[in-house]
């Protein structure tokens, strides 16, 4: 924002030189890069961050001025006095959600000619180019008021209406610069009873455009909403003066003096005839009230500043103050919509009162007993326990890409697809927040594989974010893993299954955490191996999964390995530390001596092991110790349908040595049991 100072002193008197100005101005958050002496004035040339849109004009810095150096602000006459004619305008707002306010007057009878030469000279400095009287007018309330105006030739304008709707589908029209635009479907628009005659906020249109031969115009003067107008600015790759105010926000109340202000301008300058203002004002402002402690100030800030203080700080800044005791209660002007919480307003306080006032202290903070808790850990175990299996961690970004779900064929009612959009995401690939571990961890195997890496074993302890119905997303702190093993020759061979390897690596996670009561039982998740997967259970609670990437998922990742077998696990870690016993109960180291005995059985090969396992835990008896699987198999001598599995169950009893026939007893009752639960029989 390039600021004239001879400018600048219509609007407060002040006695300060242009190099003392600039440095109070960046001492209260407005950087100025440079003072510049331009036709005989200095200029000013201010960095306006994206919060402060206020301050994108002279009124702008003029109010920071009157605020630091506490001096009265002067506002140019902007008011159009005695009786002024209805015109047979109308305005209709079709969208008021993006269009809160729509203003206009009719001036008759204007001479379109250049500007005065002082107009010209300030226009000038400040970076923009002439072009005739009434179209210089609209930029120079631009840059002394903030507001952007626009001109239309009226006599171009059919049926006398301006109407302000979306471009709908298939619509073009012909801007100011004299390209032929294709409109997005939802760019807002400046309408006659007709054709689109500007895009609302950013150009105008050339066909409606102020030219010499011009005799009445229509003058607008308008609040859009700023997201619709960054979008379509975007969207057309297209920046103006007015897109880059409009995007940031300008003053819904403001706007009216604006309009007035130029109006007599124009009837000063190029003559003619002002109307009655039409003023179309479907959304009002409301400010929002914030109420705040006196005492709450000077703590965020290190101060000693009495209420009186404060109170006057805030109203130089313009902005309405109500005093109830211990508290205060302010109300933000409309051209400081950024004001919205009391950190805000401490802000406020902190930059006009003087960052340099405020005494320097020691930071004080607690000190921590160092301790760490549960949770930290946990987790620290649960690293500890994949790094001795030998996985190695890895760190990814929290997004995800929408065709994730495609790709590991996650069913569209399916929990994990209730994602979280990004709104300004750096790449499409990484618009969503991801709500599973698992899409990245493909991405790892992809990368390594492609790299030569002949054994992956990676894991991520990372959070997910799931969209709720309403208030924050749901985060869940999750354990996610792959493992990948070529299984070329080699001299060395290990024939144990990659499942099984990490079936083990998680059995002893889970041993880390003391959690002795979990099973693995047959899943169905979409993207893993049907018959070569598990889901995992602590106690009752589903706390994850485990299994082999399916084929026709593996195939989708067109890899350059020819059918890998990837295994994936992903697990609730949430959910799996509510699970944790709460203490650990320790047992006297046996005094007798245990005694094996082996069961192979045949049954349906829908009857899982862990079935199995549990019926036998749950056997009426306190001398089984502990029961394991040690063998499966399936084909010759065993019919379709079928399959062989075998148990070693340890007996043992705490007060005596077991007898041969005690446990032939035992042993008997139990093959029965079994056999009566499960249906099947005893492999010979």
């Amino acid at each position: 924002m390039r600021v004239p100072f001879e400018w600048l002193k219509e609007f407060v008197d002040i006695s300060a030189t242009p190099e003392e100005v600039a440095d109070a101005l960046t001492m209260t958050g407005l950087e100025v890069e440079g003072v510049e002496s331009v036709m005989g004035d200095t200029v000013l040339v201010v960095n306006v961050t994206p919060n402060r849109p206020d301050c994108l004009s002279i009124l702008g810095i003029a109010r920071e001025i009157s605020a630091v150096f506490n001096i009265p602000l002067k506002i140019p006459q902007n008011e159009v006095k005695g009786g002024t004619l209805l015109s047979d305008f109308s305005i209709e707002i079709l969208n008021p959600e993006l269009c809160n306010r729509y203003t206009g007057r009719l001036i008759k009878n204007v001479t379109i000619s250049e500007s005065p030469e002082w107009i010209k000279r300030r226009l000038e400095k400040c970076g923009i180019r002439a072009i005739n009287n009434v179209v210089d007018i609209t930029n120079y309330m631009l840059l002394e008021f903030g507001h952007p105006l626009h001109a239309f030739d009226a006599d171009t304008l059919k049926d006398k209406k301006i109407k302000v709707a979306i471009a709908g589908m298939n619509n073009k029209m012909v801007t100011l610069d004299g390209i032929e635009r294709n409109l997005p479907q939802e760019a807002l628009l400046i309408w006659d009873n007709v054709k689109p005659i500007a895009i609302a906020g950013i150009m105008g249109g050339s066909e409606t455009e102020v030219v010499y031969s011009t005799k009445d115009i229509f003058l607008e003067s308008a609040y859009f909403e700023p997201f619709s107008i960054r979008r379509t600015s975007k969207r057309l790759n297209l920046i103006s003066e007015s897109s880059y105010r409009f995007e940031r926000g300008t003053d819904i109340k403001f706007l009216e003096n604006a309009l007035n202000r130029a109006a007599l301008m124009i009837g000063d300058i190029a003559g003619g005839t002002i109307y009655e203002i039409i003023d179309a004002y479907p959304v009002k402002y409301v400010s929002n009230p914030i109420e705040i402690r006196y005492e709450k100030i000077n703590r965020i800030l290190g101060t000693d500043l009495s209420p009186n203080e404060i109170r006057e700080i805030l109203q130089r800044l313009g902005m309405s103050v109500e005093d109830k005791g211990n508290v205060f209660v302010i109300y933000p002007p409309p051209h400081r919509r950024d004001i919205q919480k009391d950190s805000d307003v401490a802000e406020e306080i902190a930059r006009i009162y003087g960052y340099n006032n405020i005494p320097a202290r020691n930071p004080r903070s607690p000190l921590s007993s160092g301790r760490l808790n549960k949770k930290i850990i946990n987790v620290q175990s649960i690293r500890e326990a994949m790094r001795k299996a030998g996985f190695t961690e890895v760190i990814n970004y929290s997004f995800m890409s929408p065709t994730s779900f495609d790709t590991i064929e996650i069913p569209e009612n399916d929990r994990r697809r209730s994602t979280i959009t990004i709104r300004n995401p750096l790449r499409q690939e990484e618009s969503l927040l991801r709500t599973t571990l698992t899409p990245a961890l493909i991405e790892n195997f992809i990368y390594n594989l492609d790299r030569g890496i002949k054994d992956i074993r990676v894991f991520e302890v990372s959070k997910s974010f799931e969209s709720i119905q309403s208030g924050l997303p749901l985060e869940e702190l999750r354990l996610g893993g792959l493992l990948y093993s070529d299984k070329s020759p080699s001299l060395w061979r290990d024939d144990v299954h990659g499942y099984f390897i990490t079936k083990g690596a998680l059995e002893s996670l889970f041993g880390e955490l003391r959690i002795n009561e979990y099973s693995f039982v047959p899943c169905s998740e979409p993207f893993l191996h049907m018959g070569q997967s598990s889901d995992i259970y602590v106690t009752d609670s589903h706390v994850g999964y485990l299994g082999i990437l399916a084929p026709a998922v593996v195939e989708r990742l067109d890899l350059k390995k020819q059918k890998p077998e990837v295994v994936l696990f992903e697990i609730n870690l949430d959910l799996l530390f509510t699970l944790i016993p709460g203490y650990t109960k320790f047992a006297q180291i046996p005094k007798y001596p245990c005694v094996e005995r082996d069961i192979a059985l045949i049954v349906d090969e829908n009857i899982s092991a862990s079935e199995i396992k549990e019926i036998i835990r749950k056997f009426p008896s306190e001398l089984i110790e502990e029961v394991s699987i040690f063998d499966f198999y399936k084909g010759k001598n065993i019919q379709k349908g079928k399959k062989s599995l075998a148990f070693n169950i340890i007996y043992r009893s705490k007060t005596r040595t077991l007898t041969d026939d005690e446990i032939a007893e035992i042993h008997a009752s139990l093959i029965n049991h079994l056999l009566e639960k499960t249906g099947g029989e005893l492999r010979k």
